[in-house]
């Protein structure tokens, strides 16, 4: 089951569960589409990997489901992941 993580890992913008502006790559890293597409290029930075909107859980699931209230923020800064 998604996590849905409650912020931007760039930018630290909360991105409550009903977010449509939330993206995440295959390991759930949580972006905002303003720092995916104009900070990232569209590349996860922890994985090289792709974005897709996260899907919003609805309302009644997350009563018995909630998001997840761990925000990560990338200590280093973000930026597009440099070639080895």
């Amino acid at each position: 089951m998604l996590e849905l993580r409650p912020s931007c890992e760039c930018c630290d913008k909360d991105l409550p569960p009903q977010a449509v502006d939330a993206l995440i790559c295959s390991f759930e890293c949580t972006f905002c589409a303003d720092c995916a597409e104009n900070v990232l290029g569209g590349v996860c930075p922890n994985c090289d990997g792709n974005f897709a909107p996260r899907p919003i859980r609805p309302a009644a699931k997350l009563e018995k489901y909630p998001a997840s209230t761990k925000r990560v923020l990338k200590a280093e800064g973000c930026g597009p992941r440099k070639a080895a």
